[in-house]
């Protein structure tokens, strides 16, 4: 039986600037935005090219706002996605090389965050990671 994540829950102080962040200047594709309720807001993003989604809103989650760490993505070229976070106003660490990929991290406005993985030439694009 298959396990797959789906979704992932990213705790924010406010919704619309995350959104915003999240679209504008990282470049996540907005899937949903609704307000379900007073007390219930439900805001569905996707990484371009992933199976996975983050949600954010109001009523999502019990976790404090900036308390996700180390959220991770697989990207192709990890220096032209630093590139990229930096042209559109995101500060992204410069890229670190490790033997089990190259890493560029950044964080979203409340403190939550990410980490972009290059894998290594040697691994298959679908392996696992330590």
């Amino acid at each position: 039986m298959d396990w797959k994540i789906e979704l992932v829950a990213i705790p924010v102080t406010d919704v619309d600037r995350a959104k915003s962040f999240y679209v504008d200047q990282v470049g996540f594709h907005a899937d949903h935005d609704y307000q379900v309720s007073e007390t219930l807001r439900f805001v569905q993003l996707t990484p371009p090219g992933s199976a996975c989604s983050i949600v954010l809103g109001t009523g999502i989650t019990t976790m404090p706002p900036g308390s996700q760490k180390g959220v991770q993505c697989v990207v192709a070229d990890a220096q032209a996605a630093r590139q990229q976070l930096l042209a559109n106003g995101v500060q992204a660490s410069d890229v670190d090389v490790q033997p089990w990929g190259s890493f560029v991290t950044f964080s979203d406005p409340d403190g939550n965050t990410w980490s972009l993985q290059q894998l290594p030439s040697w691994a298959p694009a679908n392996s696992p990671q330590p």
